[in-house]
């Protein structure tokens, strides 16, 4: 199967590969003039085939294609919208990747209440990396577009402004309903016809406050828990995005 790469744009017949990932395509993939790679715009892919490769120690690294035909450009049918609160920097660009790979559209960093205060000070500073880490994700896995990444903000905040639909919490109380039984009422099946967006909440480590519980339920979530165990936070982002792929992306 053809790797796949981002580019900024097409222009009439061709496409250029610059930076990180041209370094990537003509120094580890060893990229040869001729060889056939897709790529995509976020909108488009196509067949595209290398057509000059230029590799410097110094200044920008570009790979020069030639386009050779358009290829299908399929949007997804389920779309999830990953509010996801901080933990150690190494266990949370572990998840951002995984969620990548599952199709998350959207990834909102939280800074929760229980958030240790020096990852929650030193997330801005994490961004570009995070980018860099999304989108060699996306394109590894063949996806249209990478999700987008936003900058860390209040729980607060990412409910109210979040209008997708249902909207989850994941909650580890053992009174609240599980996510099968959730999913067991009427939802709406993804189709390329009618795709939706699902929102995903998952807390920091120590679990939610009833003051940031009481906000999810005011803005529309509905708490739900993924069973008995005290998952840790890259479980439940495995757990809860591959059940909700499969319960609703039909």
């Amino acid at each position: 199967m053809r790797r796949r790469f981002f580019v900024d744009r097409f222009e009439s017949n061709s496409a250029n590969l610059h930076g990180d990932a041209a370094e990537h395509l003509g120094r580890v993939l060893r990229a040869e003039l001729g060889q056939l790679y897709e790529l995509s715009d976020g909108q488009r892919v196509w067949l595209a085939k290398i057509e000059r490769v230029a590799l410097s120690k110094r200044g920008d690294n570009r790979i020069e294609f030639a386009l050779v035909e358009p290829l299908p450009a399929r949007e997804p049918v389920l779309k999830i919208e990953l509010l996801l609160s901080l933990v150690k920097f190494d266990r949370f660009e572990w998840c951002i990747e995984k969620a990548t790979e599952l199709g998350a559209s959207e990834i909102i960093p939280l800074a929760a209440a229980r958030t240790d205060k020096p990852l929650a000070a030193a997330a801005a500073k994490r961004l570009a990396r995070w980018e860099k880490i999304i989108l060699e994700s996306a394109q590894q896995s063949r996806r249209l577009r990478p999700p987008a990444m936003n900058v860390p903000v209040a729980p607060e905040k990412a409910f109210i402004e979040s209008s997708a639909s249902p909207k989850i919490l994941l909650s580890e109380k053992q009174d609240v309903p599980s996510l099968r039984e959730i999913l067991k009422s009427p939802l709406p099946i993804a189709s390329s016809a009618r795709p939706i967006v699902v929102a995903l909440a998952i807390g920091p480590e120590g679990g939610w406050t009833d003051s940031e519980i009481a906000s999810a339920r005011a803005a529309g979530f509905i708490e739900a828990s993924l069973g008995e165990n005290i998952l840790r936070t890259e479980t439940a982002v495995l757990a809860s995005m591959a059940i909700l792929g499969f319960a609703l992306a039909g």
